[in-house]
C-alpha cells in the first residue's frame, strides 16, 4: 500500500506530465470534460426552463383543465352557458392538488377605432379570478377592477395596442354580434392595463374584462357562465388530474386539459427532450473518447515503469488503480471548471437576459433557464460513473504488459 501511494503521488501524478508528451493530451481531455459537462448543464437548464415557461403561459390564460359544455369543447367562444352553482365549485372536495377554480366566459367582437379595426375575443372573468398568474406579463397599468359594480375597465395586449395605436387610459368601441343577426351590441372599454405574454396566439386575440358584460350581451343571468378554469399544483400530474376531474363533473359537461387543447404546442416542446438527450449522448461520447485516449497515452508513456512495478511484485489491479486515480484527477478538474462556467452563464442569463429569442418561433422573448441543483448533481454523477466504467477497458491493457518486454521498451 505504501509503494502504491508513493508511486501515485511522486512518480506518475498528473502534475509530473507537464513537460512530457502526455501534457497536451491531458489538457485536451480536461477541456473536453469541462466543455462536455458545461454543454450538458446548459442544454438541460434551457430545455427545462423553456418547457416550464411555455406551460406557465398557456395555463395562465386557460388554466390547466377546462370544464365546459360538450358544444363548446373545441370553441374559443362561449355558446351554451353552464351553471356556476356546482358541487365542485369553488373547490373539488374529493380531488387533491387543485389550487384554484375560476368561472370565465368569452365573446368574439371587433374593436373599431377611427383609423382601423381588429377582431378580438373578450375573455370575461369575475371576482374569483386569480390575477397572480397574469401579473408577470403586465407591462403597463394594472388589472381591471372586478370587485365593484360593472365597469368598462379591460386589459389588452401590447400587440393589439400597437396595431390600433391605443395606449393606457384610452377608450375604444367594441362591437359584439348577436346570434339573431340583429344590430350588434356596442361596448366602450377603457384600457387600464397592457400585457405582453410573448405568446402571439394569445396576444393577437384576447382582451380581458368583466364577465358581466358577456352575461348581459348573451342575456344570461348571473348564475350562468361559459366555462370553469381549473389550476393544479403540479403540471406533471395534469393527465391524472384531468381524468379525476372528468369523473367528478356532471355527465352533460366535458373537461379537457391544455395539453389536449394545444396538442401541437405541447408535442413541439416535447421535442426539446429528444434534442437534449442527443446533446447529452454526444457530449458523453466526446468526453469519454478523450479520456480513453489520455489514459492510453499515460499507459504507453509509463510502460517501462509498469514493467518495473510488476517485477517488484505489484499486481495488475493495484497498477490499474494508480492510472485510474490520475484519470479521476483529470475528470474532477474538468468537472470543476465546467460546472463553474455553466452556472456562471446561467446566472447571467437568469438575471440579465442576454440571450433573446423570437417569440413567434419560441413563444418567449428571452431564453428561460431552470437552475436545478438536483439535475446538475445528477449530470455530474452520471458523467463520473460512465467515464470510470469506460476507462476500465483501456486500463485492462496493463494486465497484458510483460515485465521483461516493458523494461526493454523504449
Amino acid at each position: 500500500m505504501n509503494l502504491e501511494y508513493f508511486i501515485s503521488k511522486k512518480l506518475i501524478t498528473t502534475k509530473s506530465y507537464k513537460s512530457s508528451i502526455s501534457s497536451p493530451i491531458i489538457k485536451i481531455a480536461t477541456t473536453a470534460i469541462a466543455i462536455g459537462i458545461m454543454m450538458m448543464i446548459l442544454s438541460v437548464a434551457i430545455s427545462v426552463g423553456l418547457q416550464k415557461k411555455i406551460r406557465e403561459k398557456v395555463s395562465a390564460f386557460n388554466g390547466h383543465v377546462i370544464i365546459s359544455n360538450y358544444d363548446d369543447n373545441q370553441s374559443e367562444v362561449s355558446k351554451t352557458p353552464i351553471l356556476i352553482k356546482q358541487n365542485f365549485y369553488p373547490k373539488f372536495k374529493n380531488i387533491s392538488g387543485i389550487s384554484h377554480i375560476q368561472a370565465v366566459a368569452s365573446k368574439a367582437g371587433i374593436i373599431h377605432t377611427e383609423d382601423s379595426f381588429e377582431g378580438i375575443i373578450l375573455k370575461g372573468v369575475g371576482k374569483d379570478c386569480n390575477f397572480q398568474y397574469l401579473h408577470e406579463y403586465i407591462t403597463q397599468g394594472r388589472m381591471p377592477n372586478l370587485k365593484s359594480t360593472l365597469n368598462e375597465e379591460v386589459l389588452i395586449s401590447q400587440y393589439i395596442a400597437n396595431r390600433l395605436n391605443l395606449k393606457l387610459n384610452d377608450r375604444f368601441k367594441t362591437y359584439f354580434l348577436k346570434e339573431s343577426g340583429s344590430k350588434p351590441n356596442l361596448r366602450i372599454f377603457k384600457i387600464v392595463g397592457i400585457y405582453n405574454s410573448g405568446f402571439s396566439e394569445f396576444d393577437a386575440t384576447y382582451i380581458i374584462g368583466d364577465i358581466r358584460h358577456i352575461q348581459k350581451i348573451n342575456k344570461w343571468n348571473s348564475n350562468q357562465i361559459g366555462a370553469f378554469e381549473v389550476f393544479i399544483d403540479d403540471f406533471d400530474q395534469i393527465k391524472q388530474k384531468g381524468e379525476e376531474i372528468y369523473k367528478q363533473i356532471p355527465s352533460t359537461y366535458n373537461s379537457i386539459t391544455i395539453e389536449e387543447k394545444y396538442y401541437g404546442i405541447f408535442e413541439w416542446i416535447k421535442l426539446f427532450d429528444f434534442n437534449t438527450i442527443v446533446i447529452l449522448i454526444v457530449m458523453i461520447i466526446v468526453a469519454t473518447i478523450n479520456m480513453i485516449v489520455a489514459l492510453l497515452v499515460l499507459i504507453l508513456e509509463r510502460t517501462q515503469m509498469i514493467g518495473i512495478l510488476k517485477a517488484l511484485g505489484a499486481n495488475n489491479w493495484n497498477i490499474r488503480k494508480i492510472f485510474l486515480y490520475n484519470a479521476s484527477y483529470i475528470i474532477f478538474r474538468g468537472l470543476l471548471f465546467g460546472n463553474g462556467i455553466a452556472i456562471f452563464l446561467l446566472l447571467i442569463q437568469q438575471y440579465f437576459g442576454i440571450i433573446k429569442l423570437n417569440p413567434e418561433n419560441y413563444y418567449v422573448n428571452l431564453a428561460p433557464v431552470d437552475i436545478n441543483l438536483v439535475n446538475i448533481l445528477a449530470l455530474n454523477i452520471g458523467t463520473i460513473i460512465i467515464c470510470f466504467l469506460v476507462l476500465l477497458i483501456p486500463s485492462y491493457i496493463i494486465t497484458k504488459i510483460s515485465p521483461l518486454k516493458a523494461i526493454r521498451f523504449n
